[in-house]
């Protein structure tokens, strides 16, 4: 199985042109699984609730997800991406996965970073892993990544893998602890970063690129440039996730003790 990320630079509220900057990227090569940045789709950067009640879609009916159910269709493969997901008279930073027959799976961020909080409705759909080919997807969003909890959910619903839809402004921070994650929880991750900037608000924020494919082993197998646009896949085992083993002796979904960690969580 074959699985990327498109890295680039969405150009605020250019809805269109950032569609077909991805259908072009997407040329480059084939994949399964191709992960999308964060919002990449409107762009990052909102001056108000206003603006981005504008640019938020319903999912599936929306005309981004159409698009991208069509770049699935048209490619072969599955796309999960990062959109403003309109539902209810709420906006959320969703995620979406979806292939040729349509919305596989949606999400919708559970830990809003910085400014998100006074812009989005915290996420209040569960966790749930979708079938993609041979391996088992899940879906998390940009700053869910510093949340060990998140990703362990997704590992104990049987996740091989990880997409991780990403606007990361941290220098190498989401990079690092998509590698723990990955590691911990012995699935792979791919996380799609964006880059360029955006200064709408008075505040600039720097995008840090560096998108990438990790092993359940914490090892990167493809990363991209920090400052570039790029699209590549590699081929990875979704079997090798479903092996928890540290050691002969050590499984690190069996070793929990759960019972000992039940109060400090509620």
């Amino acid at each position: 199985m074959r699985v990327g990320y498109v890295q680039f630079a969405p150009e605020f509220g250019e809805v269109r042109r950032n569609l077909a900057r991805v259908a072009e990227l997407l040329a480059s090569e084939p994949a399964d699984l191709w992960v999308l940045p964060e919002l990449f789709s409107t762009g990052y950067q909102f001056r108000s609730a206003g603006e981005l009640s504008e640019l938020a879609e319903p999912v599936p009916g929306g005309p981004t997800t159409r698009r991208l159910v069509a770049l699935a269709r048209e490619r072969g493969c599955h796309l999960a991406a990062g959109i403003a997901e309109e539902a209810d008279g709420r906006v959320y930073n969703a995620a979406v996965l979806v292939g040729p027959g349509g919305l596989v799976a949606r999400y919708r961020k559970v830990h809003l970073f910085y400014e998100e909080k006074n812009l989005f409705a915290p996420g209040d759909l569960p966790f749930s892993v979708a079938e993609v080919g041979p391996a088992r997807v899940g879906l998390l969003v940009c700053y869910d990544h510093l949340f060990p909890e998140a990703a362990r959910a997704l590992a104990l619903l049987g996740a091989d893998l990880i997409a991780h839809p990403a606007n990361l402004v941290m220098p190498g921070l989401g990079q690092l602890t998509m590698r723990v994650r990955a590691l911990e929880n012995r699935v792979f991750t791919v996380t799609a970063n964006r880059i360029g900037a955006e200064a709408r608000t008075g505040e600039t924020l720097h995008f840090t690129g560096l998108s990438q494919v990790v092993a359940p082993n914490g090892d990167v197998l493809l990363q991209a440039p920090q400052d570039g646009e790029e699209a590549k896949a590699v081929e990875i085992d979704p079997l090798r996730a479903r092996d928890k083993r540290l050691t002969r002796l050590n499984d690190v979904l069996a070793d929990r003790r759960p019972a000992f960690y039940r109060r400090l969580v509620e």
